[in-house]
């Protein structure tokens, strides 16, 4: 999967996903034998957050929503698209609202919604990742949402086994509300949450070796903007990770400032950054690289397919 060089084609695909913490949209023209990228659109919407104790959306994230997916249609509009893929993930299948947000959602873009199962995106996920990124041997794929998390092992690329478990930055950042300052204990003690979630649901990972390890998530690609920032590998080790997670002790975990930290991406970063250090340690890798794409790429594929 390609993006436009000088001359832009015109868009005839549409993909549009509704995370837990971001929409996102990518328009492109179909290709063989993938598709050429013409625009990438990413809003943080947050829906997770917005989750009330009753499972409903409080309705200023509702509303935050939607007025995402209008800019969405109205870039839509602009263009003749052929197909559109739109697929909501975790956030939707958690929320007592999902059937209202879906009629709204899908009488603002003129397209069905579909939400999607947590193995549904895992499948697109890798589907995503191994037309983008270049790889061979048993690789894993974890990528860390706002409400779920995915696990994708595979075999070149060939899937060989998945699962989505309910963990994510914005659900980890509950546990971090009541918190001024973070503490080593408060690091740990969130640690000790995230292996909670986790517990007995990925006997089948552990203990296994793996030839590349791949993150297709939000966490990940903040953690290699930091590492360009800073001049270093862009191959996220263990060591570096705890050296960062170093620096938040003493801040607002919900905010906290560190050196090539984007203000945007600061409020789920300590969420992240746990999570994915626990992983380490608990499925025995110390390094990871970014995945080149994941969900919107893979229902992008999917829109092309459907053009077929």
């Amino acid at each position: 999967m390609t993006d436009a060089a000088d001359a832009k084609p015109s868009p005839q695909l549409a993909a549009i996903t509704l995370g837990s913490n971001s929409f996102n949209m990518l328009l492109a023209a179909s290709a063989d034998p993938l598709p050429i990228i013409v625009a990438k659109h990413k809003r943080k919407v947050r829906l997770a957050e917005g989750i009330d104790a009753s499972g409903r959306l409080t309705e200023s994230v509702f509303e935050r929503g939607l007025d995402c997916l209008r800019w969405f249609a109205d870039e839509l509009a602009k263009h003749s698209i052929q197909a559109v893929k739109v697929f909501a993930t975790a956030a939707l299948r958690q929320t007592q609202d999902a059937e209202r947000f879906c009629q709204r959602a899908e009488t603002i873009l003129g397209h069905p919604l579909e939400i999607i199962s947590g193995e549904r995106e895992a499948e697109l996920i890798f589907a995503g990742m191994t037309a983008t990124t270049p790889g061979a041997g048993k690789r894993l794929v974890i990528d860390i949402g706002g409400a779920s998390t995915e696990f994708i092992a595979g075999l070149d690329d060939q899937m060989q086994s998945l699962c989505s478990l309910p963990l994510g930055c914005v659900v980890a950042n509950r546990q971090l509300q009541s918190i001024a300052l973070l503490s080593e204990q408060d690091f740990a003690q969130l640690d000790a949450w995230v292996a909670l979630q986790i517990d007995g649901q990925l006997h089948h990972l552990e203990g296994l070796h793996w030839d590349s390890v791949v993150g297709a998530s939000g966490i990940v690609q903040t953690l290699i903007e930091i590492a360009r920032h800073r001049g270093v590998s862009e191959h996220l080790s263990g060591e570096w990770l705890a050296a960062l997670a170093s620096e938040c002790i003493g801040q607002a975990p919900l905010a906290p400032k560190l050196d090539g930290l984007l203000e945007e991406r600061r409020p789920t970063f300590v969420a992240g950054l746990v999570i994915l250090c626990h992983l380490m340690a608990r499925l025995n890798f110390d390094w990871m690289q970014l995945s080149g794409g994941a969900l919107r790429e893979g229902v992008l594929l999917e829109a092309q397919a459907s053009l077929l």
